[in-house]
């Protein structure tokens, strides 16, 4: 009967290295890779996927107030298309924000407000950026004439009447302003939720672009408000609002310069 040797395992002792050290070692290097993946998936996550913003005026109230922490989702434009009724964030197309200066932390905590901001541990100060309600996508009609701007009436897109139910308690659709706008190729219309507070597209048609919104310039949609707790919410898009408007009729015209 032919008899088979069992192999042992070797202790740490028959190795010739300090078992103790090597344990020790090993457990830094699983966390400082713990930690380094940690960093990286929130930096891919904030530069391709969601992104948190600091709301810091009153343009969006209801909606939004002030010091509310929102959660952005980056998809769209892109994989995910603008709708009419998105709230979006987006860079100031110039002269929309008076010139931001952050407030001063010191060396060290600059750097890291920085450095946490970069990778997505804080969210953005928005210094250059605004978040509106999306109202009319290129080739739209946006209007609002004398019975809007003077009695309150709604605001039209593609000539059919909006009631626009996000609006702060009290506002009316055009914030007693007047305009009558086609929307450029490649751009926007954007206003805040509290008309009668708001600097947008109505209040911009000086500014480059003519009050209207590079999509190019879009950061991202608003999806969730989360902090503080006891304002965390949805933020779907309002569909049944725009649900009746037909689309534009003619190619929309090119932007001017």
């Amino acid at each position: 009967m032919t008899t088979y040797r069992v192999a042992r395992h070797a202790r740490p002792k028959d190795l010739g290295e300090p078992g103790e050290q090597v344990g020790g070692l090993a457990v830094l290097k699983e966390i400082a890779i713990i930690v380094i993946s940690a960093l990286v998936l929130s930096f891919l996550i904030k530069t391709f996927l969601v992104q948190s913003f600091y709301i810091p005026s009153a343009s969006m109230e209801d909606t939004l107030t002030v010091g509310d922490r929102v959660m952005v989702s980056r998809l769209a434009p892109g994989p995910v298309d603008l709708r009419r009724g998105d709230i979006v964030v987006f860079i100031d197309p110039g002269g929309w924000l008076p010139v931001y200066t952050a407030p001063d932390r010191g060396p060290v905590g600059n750097a890291a407000t920085a450095a946490m901001t970069a990778i997505g541990l804080l969210p953005e100060d928005t210094g250059e950026h605004l978040i509106k309600r999306l109202i009319g996508l290129p080739g739209d009609h946006i209007m609002c004439d004398d019975a809007c701007a003077d009695d309150g009436g709604p605001v039209t897109v593609n000539g059919t009447a909006i009631d626009e139910t996000y609006l702060k308690p009290g506002n009316t659709p055009s914030g007693a302003k007047k305009f009558d706008v086609v929307v450029p190729d490649r751009m926007l219309f954007v206003m805040g939720d509290h008309r009668q507070n708001s600097a947008d597209s109505r209040f911009n048609t000086s500014r480059p672009g003519g009050g209207f919104v590079p999509v190019h310039n879009i950061v991202g949609t608003a999806f969730a408000t989360v902090w503080p707790f006891e304002r965390m919410t949805w933020h779907s898009n309002p569909s049944g609002v725009f649900a009746g408007v037909p689309e534009p009729t003619a190619p929309a015209p090119q932007p001017t310069t």
